[in-house]
């Protein structure tokens, strides 16, 4: 018979084990990437997947739905929007010399009216211009050095065609295995963590998905909502505008922000009337309105998601430590990290380090804070007479 470990043992143990862990991943990050994304895109189709199964659909055809639904979306992003925003930069290529001549003759002269401050010798459009020039030509020639240097070496060509055709693969195959991969997964865990690790692995689960389905969602809505009420004013760079400050609207009013301040740039340089500025400030207005009263309560509701300073902290620690890799898993790790902390912050609130459990003090703290001693409580029985 095999004899129980300790307690203090199996802390180490499982403090060896991580760190084992935590190694492989870091040696084997640049083959495990197809793998994320894949599992990435089960996680994310498993709710519609079980929806269908509840109405009466097998698995196999539910995930072969969601499986065709997810492909038509990655079909239509690679060849419709991705197209189309690569011709809007173009464009907007083309047109920065007219917004530095905005700036320079328009925007910064009516500020100098306004505030009296001479800020155009501090404020060089062109020079702007020039160095972003530079850096897009420093860009395209890294880029095209480095296509040139991957169009030379069939075996790179090779495997990367390998690894974008093996992730529809791997997403269909962990789709429909999911809840057996989680139950293997679970027969795994050592029996005395296997409780705390489930609940907070729902607890993540939760957490990663109020942000990732819920908020990704409000993002994509905004975007959609603000290009068209763009394309509608008739700003032609509406689609770029419109999605970047839907994307970066998980931070709070900066996609407003954002959204307003390149769309009135872009409606005054390209129009020059009070309309067209009137127009943009309607539809981001419509769309902070639509998002506050009906996509998040609806898309998100009350679930607590990662904070935006967390998700901006957790993708660039993640690319730093272990590429595209730790870009994929910083969200999941950063929702782990967080269950984890209010766990944590919970044991400490119900410790006895804290006091939580200790009886109230003696003495009572009055309003004006002095200490005012509690009067001792009447007793119930008479006082013995003295001699």
């Amino acid at each position: 018979m095999i004899a129980p470990i300790p307690d203090d043992t199996r802390h180490w143990y499982y403090l060896a084990l991580g760190l084992i862990l935590t190694g492989l991943l870091w040696l084997l990050a640049p083959i495990l990437t197809p793998f994320a994304v894949s599992l990435l895109l089960a996680w994310l189709g498993e709710p519609l997947v079980e929806r269908l199964s509840r109405h009466g659909a097998k698995r196999t055809w539910a995930v072969t739905i969601v499986f065709v639904l997810m492909t038509l979306a990655v079909v239509v992003l690679v060849l419709i929007l991705i197209p189309l925003l690569e011709g809007q930069i173009a464009y907007l290529v083309q047109q920065l010399p007219a917004y530095a001549g905005w700036i320079s003759n328009t925007l910064l002269p009516w500020i100098e009216q306004r505030t009296g401050v001479a800020i155009a010798a501090y404020v060089d459009p062109q020079r702007w211009l020039d160095l972003l020039k530079g850096h897009w030509q420093q860009a395209g020639g890294l880029a095209a050095t480095i296509l040139g240097g991957i169009s030379k070496s069939g075996l790179a060509i090779l495997a990367w065609l390998a690894t974008v055709a093996l992730i529809p693969v791997l997403t269909f195959y962990f789709m429909r295995d999911w809840p057996s991969l989680l139950a293997r997964v679970r027969e795994l865990l050592p029996r005395p963590l296997e409780p705390t690790v489930v609940r907070l692995a729902e607890q993540s689960d939760q957490v990663l998905g109020a942000f990732l389905r819920g908020q990704l969602s409000v993002m994509l809505a905004l975007g959609a909502i603000y290009s068209l009420g763009l394309w509608l004013a008739g700003i032609k760079l509406s689609l770029l505008i419109g999605m970047g400050a839907g994307l970066v609207s998980f931070v709070p009013y900066l996609g407003a922000i954002v959204g307003i301040g390149a769309g009135l740039i872009a409606a005054l340089v390209q129009h020059g009337d009070l309309l067209h500025v009137v127009l943009v400030l309607l539809v981001f207005g419509f769309g902070q309105t639509l998002e506050s009263f009906l996509l998040t309560p609806w898309l998100v509701g009350d679930r607590i998601g990662l904070h935006p300073v967390a998700v901006i902290f957790a993708i660039m620690a993640g690319g730093q430590l272990f590429g595209f890799l730790g870009v994929l898993l910083a969200l999941p790790v950063a929702a782990v990290a967080m269950v984890g902390l209010r766990d944590l912050h919970r044991r400490y609130l119900e410790s006895h380090l804290y006091g939580a459990g200790d009886s109230p003090s003696d003495t009572l703290i009055a309003s004006d804070g002095d200490v005012d001693p509690v009067e001792p409580e009447p007793t119930d029985k008479p006082e013995t007479p003295t001699a």
